[in-house]
Formats: structure tokens, sequence, C-alpha cells
């Protein structure tokens, strides 16, 4: 009898053993109990050799979804759309609980966030946003693109100059922060003269060939605006080259974007002029959204947009340098 019992202990053990590991969470299911697996997340990010701006965000990110803090994290990097996509499928194959993305465009994305809200993925877009309906992702933390494009257009026509003949380098096109940083000197087409508009790929040495080219071909222009703090080194590095003066009382007004602490010491040195805080400290607001979720709570915002500013070579501080430099 004793021997009977014991044996059927054992199979109804197996059974229920066999039950749980065979069921597959549902989107709805958002507690975890104490004993179950950490919480598994796929990261999707941009090089973080781009800039000095994703190194940080990169080193930012891997800081917080660690082990000790109740993560496992896998990461995929590319500047490349498509395959960031696949990177994405391939996450949601492997039964992340959550998808942490930072799109390398805008478009192209709704398939795979369905396949992810199928799977029971839940998405969580940081530092860029996308053209997908928001029932397709939780929460997006981001910076607003627009703005900062506004905030350094707007910088700039205070300056009031005589004429404005103006070299714009992009950053990869179609990403947020391109399209958010050139929406804004668009609309100053016709007012002021764009001599030459084009895309270094947030790159120093691109960057570089594009002035070179314009030094060399004559062209008169009085304004650098580069996308971002790279891209403004290397316009830097041609205008050096060709001993023409720039940054504060000088030939060439020189303006970047995302406060790197180097670029912010050049700004306070005259050397530049202006430069836009894009802010990549995200990790600890997807931290927070995650345990939110996990606990069942409801997002009061699905949208969190990062609080920045411009800095102004005539009134920046050490202070500043110390606490908005990357």
């Amino acid at each position: 009898m004793k021997k009977k019992i014991l044996a059927a202990i054992l199979v109804l053990t197996m059974v229920v053993g066999l039950t749980a590991c065979g069921k597959k969470a549902s989107s709805s299911d958002t507690s975890k109990d104490s004993g179950s697996d950490m919480i598994k997340v796929g990261v999707i990010n941009n090089d973080p050799n781009e800039s000095g701006y994703r190194t940080a965000n990169d080193k930012d990110m891997k800081k917080m979804f660690t082990k000790e803090n109740g993560y496992d994290a896998s990461f995929a990097y590319s500047l490349k759309n498509d395959e960031q996509i696949a990177a994405a499928q391939k996450f949601i194959q492997d039964g992340v609980d959550y998808l942490l993305l930072s799109a390398a465009d805008t478009a192209g994305w709704d398939s795979v966030l369905k396949d992810a809200q199928e799977q029971g993925t839940r998405v969580i877009l940081f530092d860029r946003t996308i053209d997908a309906d928001d029932s397709l992702y939780e929460a997006s933390i981001v910076s607003d693109m627009d703005k900062e494009g506004e905030t350094a257009v707007n910088w700039l026509a205070d300056q009031k100059l005589d004429e404005y003949n103006i070299i714009h380098i992009q950053g990869v096109m179609g990403s947020a922060a391109q399209k958010g940083r050139t929406g804004a000197l668009d609309a100053k087409k016709g007012e002021w003269n764009i001599v030459t508009q084009q895309t270094a790929e947030w790159n120093a040495e691109k960057a570089q060939q594009i002035v070179q080219a314009e030094i060399d071909k004559g062209t008169k222009f009085n304004v650098i605006y580069a996308e971002n703090d790279d891209m403004a080194k290397g316009a830097v590095a041609a205008l050096d080259k060709a001993n023409i003066s720039h940054g504060v009382g000088k030939d060439v007004i020189v303006m970047g974007f995302d406060c790197n602490k180097w670029a912010l010491e050049e700004l306070k040195a005259g050397n530049w002029n202006y430069d836009g805080q894009c802010n990549p400290f995200q990790a600890s607001y997807i931290d927070e959204i995650i345990k939110k979720l996990e606990n069942g709570e409801k997002l009061s915002d699905k949208v969190v947009v990062m609080d920045e500013k411009g800095f102004d070579a005539t009134t920046i501080t050490d202070d500043d340098v110390n606490t908005y430099g990357i």
C-alpha cells in the first residue's frame, strides 16, 4: 500500500513539472513567482562605436540589465534596419520577455512588433521613436528630436547673422535623430542658404571629407550645422587644415549635438559655438517600467520624454561641463 502511494505521488509530481515547463506565459500574465527565472530581455541598439552618445547609452544599458539586477540580457547592434529586424525576430523566437528597441529607422517595424505581441513579448522603445501604432509597444522613453532641432535653429536665428550660408551634415538618414534635427533647419530653406546638405552617417571622417570638398570648391559658408559631435569634430578638422577660424567671434559658427564632455570643453574654450543635449541615460526609466509591468501596474504615461537643453559657448560653465558632459 505504501509503495502504491509513493508511486502515485511520483507520477503526480512529474505531471505537474511537465505542465509547468510546457506552459508559455500569455501577454496578460505579468506577475512572476519569487522562485521563477530572471526576466529575459533582448536589447537592440545602434552600434556603440557610432558616437560618444551611443557608447554612453550602451554602457548605461549594460550596467542596468545584469544578472545581479534580475535580468538575463542579450544584446544586438546594427545601424541597418533590416539587420535590427532580423535580430528582433530571433529574440522573439528565443522567447524574451521584453524586447528593448532603439530603431535604426523609424519605418518597417509593424510586422515584427505584431509577432512580438502574439508571442507574449513586450516591447519598450528607447532613445528613438518609430512609425507604428502605439498599441504595439508598452512604452517609449525618448528624446524629443524635433525639439532638439528647433532649440538649435532658434539659437542660430538669435545670432542675427547678416547672412546664413550653412553646411548641413546629417546623421544616418531615416533615423529619428536625423529627421528631428534636419526638420527644423529644412523649415528655414528659402530664408537661409543651405549650401550643401549631405549625410556623414554620424562619422567624423566622412564629415571632414564633406567640408573639405566644399572648401576645395571655394564654397562660401559661415555655419557648420552637424547633427552630432563626432561629425562636428570632423568638420572642424577640415577647417583647421584650411586655416579657417571657427568658434566665438570667428569666421565659422560650429554647432553639434549630444554633449560629449570633450565637445562641451571645446564649447567652453570658444572653439565651438553651440551643442544640443541628447540624454543617453535611459536604462533606469526602462527598469522602472518593467518593474511596474511585472507587478501588474498600469503605466500612467506611455511616452516618457527626456528633459534636454542647448548650450551656448558664451554662457556655459564648468559645472555644466561636469554635469551634462557624457
